[in-house]
């Protein structure tokens, strides 16, 4: 793995951010993305993705290098940029977007053993969460052995889970037919559809569900044996992962008709191959997606954790959270993000969560954490700070930086008013917790514009309330 003890290498970091990315979105793309567009607003949409994407991952990339002292990513840039509050608020929405991606992803775990076990059903019958409550805690006595192990394991799942995407990549190109791509481009046979631009708004949101992870690199930076491998390890994981991606959305598109693939159950690509090769197809692409979705949950619980554990250790979060165990696992931050699943497993028992309405959820929580990171690396441009004697840069890192932003706020006007005020909901609990690390520094709880921020999002919050008792907004 590595000559410094503990110290990760540009491989470890690429499989966290390549296996925290490939988890269960790819194997339900063709379904996820064919139930809101049709071919023409899909490709649209993917152009939109890869430039604001990309346009983050650099983000990510000269963050990690120009501010080297920030660790833990994605909170430590809200922070710097715009405040304690903000900063606290980023790694609060971006833990809670790990922990309900999570739980979406042992119910779509579950809903694939179903495929060879009944019982399980759709993920969500008794079975499943018994089955699910039982995967979680080996999970986490796994992690609780050590770090560096388990991104060991995360390595060498990574490389089992790509094997049956790229298997179905090559048959899907033998099997891909220009006629049926191009029977109905823009989806007017579908008026359910609406409009090319409605179409483009509604696959947003899973294209940044199955991006999400990007930053995955980031948030280890303080455990990366060389802190340029950070911004290395981001690009190539995203260029890996956007290609895969593509390939397995569009060559579905040519293998059947929008209407076939959004009838389609989850893992929508197994039913995919299935159609094309026979029964094997389906076998191949579940087994594939059980491998892949165990390497996920592993990053995803070894990300929850040190978001919190980086978080207390510079006081955003409170003091309890940065104990460590004898293996430097950030104990108490893993026990209560996998209280969190355990807790959301119940729910989903009684409530019909199913995993769209799960991720869409898990996304809407990352994406103001995206927001600050994109709108830090602008305001670093901005302001020339750390660009002394790097006018060309600063200029490419301006333009790289506007473009991040206005993505970011996009995909916040695509998510929809619903899942903000849900997200509120979520937010708002959050303050107690701030509040506690803040009295623990004997510091006031909030500045003047804090409060303003805060009340925004307990209004939010008690709008999200109401309308779900009274049932104009469901999950």
């Amino acid at each position: 793995m590595s000559d410094t003890p503990g110290k990760l290498r540009l491989g470890a970091l690429v499989a966290l951010v390549v296996g925290s990315m490939i988890g269960g979105g790819i194997f339900s793309l063709p379904q996820n993305m064919a139930a809101s567009a049709d071919v023409g607003a899909i490709l649209i949409g993917w152009a939109i993705t890869a430039v604001g994407m990309l346009t983050l991952a650099f983000v990510f990339q000269t963050l990690a290098n120009r501010k080297p002292d920030l660790d833990g990513g994605v909170y430590a840039y809200a922070k710097a940029g715009f405040g304690d509050y903000m900063g606290f608020s980023s790694a609060w929405g971006y833990w809670i977007s790990a922990w309900l991606g999570n739980v979406g992803y042992f119910v779509l775990l579950f809903s694939t053993l179903g495929y060879f076990f009944p019982i399980f059903g759709e993920g969500n019958t008794p079975a499943a969460i018994i089955g699910a409550s039982i995967l979680l805690w080996a999970v986490h006595f796994l992690v609780l052995r050590g770090i560096k192990e388990a991104a060991f394991i995360n390595l060498v799942t990574t490389v089992a889970k790509i094997v049956p995407l790229v298997l179905f990549i090559l048959i899907a190109i033998f099997a891909f037919k220009l006629d049926i791509f191009t029977s109905d481009i823009w989806g007017v046979k579908n008026p359910d559809l609406g409009s090319v631009m409605d179409q483009v708004r509604n696959m947003m949101l899973v294209t940044v569900w199955v991006f999400i992870g990007i930053e995955g690199a980031s948030i280890f930076s303080s455990r990366a044996e060389k802190r340029s491998d950070v911004g290395r390890a981001t690009v190539i994981g995203f260029i890996t992962v956007l290609l895969l991606l593509v390939l397995v959305n569009v060559l579905s598109l040519g293998i059947m008709t929008q209407p076939e693939l959004a009838k389609l159950q989850n893992p929508s690509m197994a039913a995919v191959l299935e159609h094309v090769v026979g029964h094997w197809g389906a076998v191949l692409i579940s087994v594939g997606l059980i491998i892949s979705l165990l390497g996920a949950l592993l990053s995803w619980v070894l990300l929850c954790a040190e978001i919190m554990f980086s978080a207390a250790k510079d006081h955003t979060m409170p003091a309890f959270l940065k104990k460590e165990n004898a293996n430097h696992v950030p104990v108490n931050a893993l026990w209560l993000t996998n209280a969190m699943v355990q807790l959301f497993l119940i729910i989903t028992l009684f409530s019909a969560s199913t995993y769209l309405s799960l991720i869409y959820l898990a996304t809407s929580m990352i994406l103001v954490p995206y927001l600050w990171s994109a709108a830090y690396g602008f305001l670093l441009a901005v302001r020339a700070e750390t660009y002394e004697n790097a006018l060309a840069e600063r200029k490419k890192d301006l333009i790289i930086g506007g473009i991040a932003l206005i993505y970011a706020i996009w995909l916040i006007y695509a998510g929809g008013l619903k899942y903000l005020l849900l997200s509120a909901l979520l937010y708002a609990p959050g303050a107690i917790l701030f509040a506690k690390a803040k009295r623990e520094s004997g510091q006031p709880v909030f500045t003047n514009i804090e409060k303003v921020i805060f009340a925004a999002v307990v209004i939010g919050a008690l709008v999200a309330a109401y309308g779900l008792y009274d049932g104009f907004l469901t999950l």
